[in-house]
């Protein structure tokens, strides 16, 4: 090794010019380098304070590198490492032979001043790496962008580079690792403090639906709820409506509840969902307005509808067939743009994994349901999922869901924080009308029309919400009262509405 030591008597940047001979030259410290291998081989113990964000390709010098990582390991396995222990490892590893001699090791350790600096040494070292990251990240978006990918359109391009800058900024975060308890504590006394102030029911974001509130104590941040159901269950309206109530909430409150919303829409387009918020607001039938059969009071609703919904702080996102990592790197800049508190995925199917899951549906939809939760944790936000269910369901006598029912992957149930069905028996009972059986008597028949007939009229319009997992409250179904004209869920103003 012919590496010519360097002063290290003042730990500065060297990068402040980067042209050296009309050429450029990444940033980097050498002195830092050499300063943190020297005092690593004078006190081990110093490895603690950087061995969890320090590795061996953050080294602008590749002979550091493989020093630091030989340093580690003999560290790692309880032997000491030192100039004249490295050195004998280096004379038997002939892939180690070339990075440095004995004599470069033992400069290395006689030019340490102290040990106290080695995390600040590590820091800079690190942040070196990123800007040298970042760098290269910004030839590749200008390669790319030159080289017009026919298979990659500029705004997959932009959200690829979105995605790579995010990840090399959660790589330059040093918030992880332990807290100390007392400091969970008392987050978790100004959560109790929050519910107490509420008289106990909602310590989140609202869904805009009381009992459900109750059930839940609101929507939590960090929370993936799954919403599932068969189709026509009320799904996409049961989305719709909890993230308009949420930014109604937030918009009546000034930002003291609710959240600011954003829908991922992957079934249908922003102005179909608009329709339905519009029905449910102006109280005009979701199919009048779809066949234009209004009337010309139904124009006023329109115009003091309007009002409120143009000022409500919701967005939408209509673009079909998003990656998780596409849907992830959107919230991530509403959440910087505007602040965005909850997140509804309409619906989980929809989305699409990445490319290395293949054929593999089931480890596609794992993928998936954990970067929702990965989401949800990040950008410290409730998550709700739709999804569909299998067509077992439909086998059954008994329709209600379970959470054997989840479709496709036990993921979606492992990974979610809330389990929720949707179930309404109204539209089964309505496909079952009875019909006189053979040899039977006519009373006989007209007894079970009767009470088909009654059993239609004491669901009509009722919907279960069966709540089958919940991490940190109990279980249970409700009640609620659907209205499928007017797209909406709204609560059962009856007395024990939440008890079945």
């Amino acid at each position: 090794m012919t590496t010519q030591m360097q002063p290290i008597d003042n730990i500065q940047d060297n990068t402040s010019s980067m042209e050296e001979d009309n050429y450029k030259v990444m940033p980097h410290n050498t002195e830092a380098e050499q300063a943190l291998l020297g005092a690593l081989l004078v006190n081990n113990g110093a490895l603690e304070k950087i061995s969890d964000f320090l590795r061996q390709e953050h080294f602008f010098n590749p002979a550091h590198g493989r020093i630091f990582d030989s340093i580690r390991k003999m560290i790692d396995r309880g032997q000491e490492a030192s100039p004249v222990t490295l050195k004998e490892y280096f004379r038997k590893d002939e892939d180690l032979e070339h990075v440095g001699s004995g004599e470069y090791l033992a400069e290395l350790a006689r030019n340490v001043i102290n040990v106290v600096n080695v995390k600040d040494y590590g820091r800079t070292i690190y942040e070196l790496h990123l800007r040298r990251a970042l760098i290269a990240l910004g030839e590749n978006i200008v390669d790319g962008a030159i080289a017009a990918d026919i298979d990659l359109s500029p705004t997959m391009q932009i959200e690829h580079a979105e995605q790579a800058l995010f990840g090399l900024a959660e790589e330059g975060d040093f918030s992880g690792g332990f807290v100390p308890f007392s400091k969970s504590l008392i987050e978790a006394i100004k959560t109790a403090e929050t519910a107490f102030k509420h008289k106990g029911c909602i310590t989140g974001i609202t869904t805009g639906l009381r009992d459900l509130d109750n059930k839940l104590g609101g929507l939590h941040s960090s929370d993936l709820l799954i919403v599932a159901g068969r189709p026509s269950m009320g799904k996409t309206v049961m989305g719709v409506n909890i993230a308009f109530n949420a930014a109604r909430a937030y918009l009546e409150s000034g930002g003291k509840e609710g959240a600011v919303s954003a829908v991922f829409s992957l079934e249908m387009s922003a102005e179909q969902l608009a329709s339905r918020i519009l029905a449910d607001i102006s109280n005009v039938p979701s199919d009048k307005i779809r066949k234009g059969e209004l009337r010309d009071t139904d124009f006023q609703k329109f115009v003091e509808a309007s009002q409120l919904l143009s000022a409500v702080p919701m967005f939408v996102d209509d673009t079909p067939a998003l990656t998780i990592n596409a849907v992830r790197t959107r919230a991530r800049r509403l959440k910087r743009t505007e602040n965005i508190g909850l997140v509804i995925v309409d619906y989980l199917q929809l989305l699409q994994g990445s490319s290395k899951s293949g054929d593999n549906r089931v480890q596609e939809v794992s993928e998936i349901t954990r970067g929702l939760k990965a989401i949800a944790k990040e950008l410290h936000i409730p998550v709700i999922a739709l999804s569909q269910l299998s067509r077992a369901v439909e086998s059954r006598d008994n329709k209600r869901p379970q959470l054997s029912d989840l479709r496709e992957s036990g993921s979606i149930e492992q990974d979610s924080d809330v389990v929720m069905f949707l179930y309404r028996e109204q539209y089964y009972l309505e496909r079952e009308e009875p019909a006189r059986k053979p040899e039977e008597t006519e009373d006989r028949f007209n007894e079970r029309y009767e009470a088909w007939t009654v059993r239609c009229a004491e669901v009509h319009n009722i919907a279960e919400c069966i709540i089958a997992k919940q991490r940190h409250g109990p279980i249970g179904n409700i009640r609620m009262f659907f209205e499928g004209q007017y797209t909406r869920f709204s609560d059962l103003d009856t007395e024990h509405s939440n008890d079945i």
